[in-house]
């Protein structure tokens, strides 16, 4: 009996459960119900809010991988046909220079600006020789100048010693002194002169020589292209290359013609400002040195004020050419 009504219960459970189902609206029903692979009844819910949130635009997507791949591409497949156009370069502008020296080529030759080029060379080579002598005679003639100051005080002091002979000592103290006031200017006048012929040579002579030098690495090229147009040329028409090394010859002649005339050009301004820098500078180291070597101590503070250059007060520590 006991067992009947336990069953009737549960039925009755069952069907009150059935009733409420059928009372359920259908999509509560999906959304409450669980599905066949154990998902919880919120995982709708959440993946529909990822999608959304997905799809907002205040979301920055990163780029494809496809686009890196063919930028990197891009840019290796550049450097490569860099190299190769440079690899190229190379090999013909070796074999032009071995064949230039070998006597089987022929090479483009500027008789009139290949000499200034030349005796450019050689006056660089005689002003730095003037230089080199000049720092010498500078740094000989600045221990002579300490000397003479040392010499001066070494007086000076024996004069308050030796009573008996104060008057001499005190007379060549003064003298030194004189020299060491006199020194000290004239070496003014020797730095003045080697930093500006310093200049002239390592600055503005080099600066020519610099674009000399790559007009000359253009020049090795221009003939290296043209050699080989000229070899490509006797062969039959229809040659592989003729075409590109008629586009390389061109390229190569322009740079080689613009080149040239920055050269003539650069060489002409130069020799103009060599010719006033040297005349003034010579005519200040000639001033200078009579004026000291004479003892016209007003000779030499006016060669100095002429050329604005500054000059030590006496006894001062004066620095060495080096320091220039």
């Amino acid at each position: 009996m006991s067992q009947l009504k336990h069953s009737n219960s549960v039925s009755g459970e069952k069907t009150s459960i059935h009733d409420m189902l059928k009372d359920t609206p259908a999509h509560e029903s999906k959304n409450s119900l669980p599905t066949n692979s154990g998902a919880p009844a919120y995982s709708r819910s959440a993946t529909n809010t990822l999608s959304n949130s997905t799809s907002s635009p205040a979301i920055l997507t990163p780029s494809s991988p496809t686009q890196d791949s063919d930028s990197t591409i891009l840019k290796t497949s550049s450097r490569i046909e860099n190299l190769k156009n440079w690899s190229i370069s190379t090999y013909k502008c070796t074999k032009q220079l071995m064949f230039e020296k070998l006597g089987k080529t022929a090479r483009t030759h500027d008789a009139e600006l290949e000499t200034q080029i030349d005796q450019l060379r050689e006056t660089q080579k005689k002003y730095i020789n003037i230089l080199r002598l000049a720092r010498a005679l500078t740094s000989h003639f600045y221990h002579v100048v300490q000397t003479q100051h040392a010499l001066g005080e070494a007086f000076s002091d024996l004069a308050q010693k030796s009573p008996e002979l104060q008057e001499e000592f005190l007379y060549n103290s003064e003298t030194q002194r004189s020299l060491t006031k006199n020194g000290e200017t004239l070496l003014g006048a020797l730095n003045f002169f080697i930093s500006s012929v310093n200049t002239l040579c390592h600055k503005t002579i080099e600066d020519t020589l610099q674009s000399i030098r790559l007009y000359e690495a253009a020049r090795i090229e221009y003939d290296a292209y043209r050699t080989d147009l000229e070899s490509l040329s006797t062969k039959p028409e229809g040659t592989i290359g003729l075409e590109e090394a008629q586009q390389g010859y061109e390229l190569h002649r322009q740079n080689f013609m613009k080149l040239r005339a920055e050269v003539a050009i650069k060489m002409k301004f130069l020799d103009e400002n060599r010719i006033k820098v040297m005349h003034k500078q010579l005519l200040l180291f000639h001033n200078a040195i009579s004026a000291y070597f004479s003892g016209n101590q007003q000779a030499l503070e006016a060669t100095l004020k002429q050329f604005n250059i500054k000059v030590k007060t006496p006894n001062s520590t004066f620095p060495s050419w080096l320091e220039q």
